[in-house]
């Protein structure tokens, strides 16, 4: 029974071992890289270099939308602790990497200028502006500027080499798909030349020209899953700006606008 186990890894491993070198050796991807021609290995090297780009934008940006959730949920929690929506601008809070501290920023440091007529934080802030009048529906439309220009200017800065993965998933294809055709017209022109045309003669100039499209694929699908997710969660994040921002505005407005008194309705 020992012998017959033995003898079934033997033959299990030598399987093994004949069908990885007649992957590597024939088949596989080593083969068709060295049957390629010198127009083909440029097109592998700009893949490659396609592809560490490409990754690299995604790693990065995938770890700074994670760091935002986690900014922006402490933020959150902390903003809505209490109702003086200046408190925390107040006691000089940070949440860095929060795309909605930016904004609330923003708009605390325009309303501060318009109510105190400066946006400087010192120990009288609490007292001034306890004193301080309110502000009129003109300069409130200069706070609610002062927030958009924050989310466009953020969403900007979120966005910004993002450019980079959509050409890797753009313009990989066409490379390889170039690489490709070039290899496959050096190997019909060698036939040409050689005068006979046989399978065994076009196989290595083919396989050699089809790595190309291989590894543009290989570096165009990633960065296709990758440019999807991260555009989906960057204009989410823009929509909790925006949604954020209308907040603040709703709550200044309340606390520091002063609209006038109201007209009396007219009576017949």
């Amino acid at each position: 029974m020992l012998s017959l186990c033995a003898e079934f890894r033997y033959y299990y491993n030598k399987l093994g071992d004949m069908l990885t070198s007649d992957f590597l050796a024939t088949g596989g991807l080593v083969f068709a890289f060295e049957h390629s021609t010198i127009a083909g290995k440029l097109v592998l090297a700009l893949l490659c270099i396609c592809s560490v780009f490409s990754w690299s934008v995604m790693i990065t940006k995938m770890r700074v939308i994670q760091f935002a959730r986690r900014q922006t949920s402490r933020f959150l929690a902390a903003f809505r602790q209490d109702r003086q929506p200046l408190r925390l601008f107040e006691a000089n809070a940070r949440f860095p990497g929060s795309p909605i501290f930016t904004v609330y920023r923003a708009g605390c440091q325009e309303m501060t200028f318009h109510l105190l007529g400066s946006p400087e934080v010192d120990e009288t802030f609490r007292a001034r502006l306890e004193i301080a009048d309110k502000i009129t529906p003109a300069q409130m439309h200069a706070v609610n500027a002062a927030m958009e220009r924050a989310v466009g200017e953020t969403a900007l800065d979120v966005e910004s080499q993002m450019i980079l993965l959509a050409t890797a998933v753009s313009g990989s294809p066409f490379l390889g798909l170039l690489g490709t055709v070039w290899g496959v017209m050096d190997t019909f022109t060698g036939v040409a030349l050689a005068g006979s045309a046989n399978l065994t003669a076009m196989a290595p100039g083919v396989s050699g020209a089809l790595i190309t499209t291989v590894t543009a694929l290989c570096v165009a699908i990633p960065a296709m899953f990758g440019y999807n997710f991260l555009v989906t969660s960057i204009r989410g994040m823009v929509v909790e700006m925006d949604n954020f921002g209308a907040e603040l505005a709703s709550e200044f407005e309340h606390k520091y606008v002063e609209h006038g008194p109201r007209l009396p309705e007219f009576r017949r």
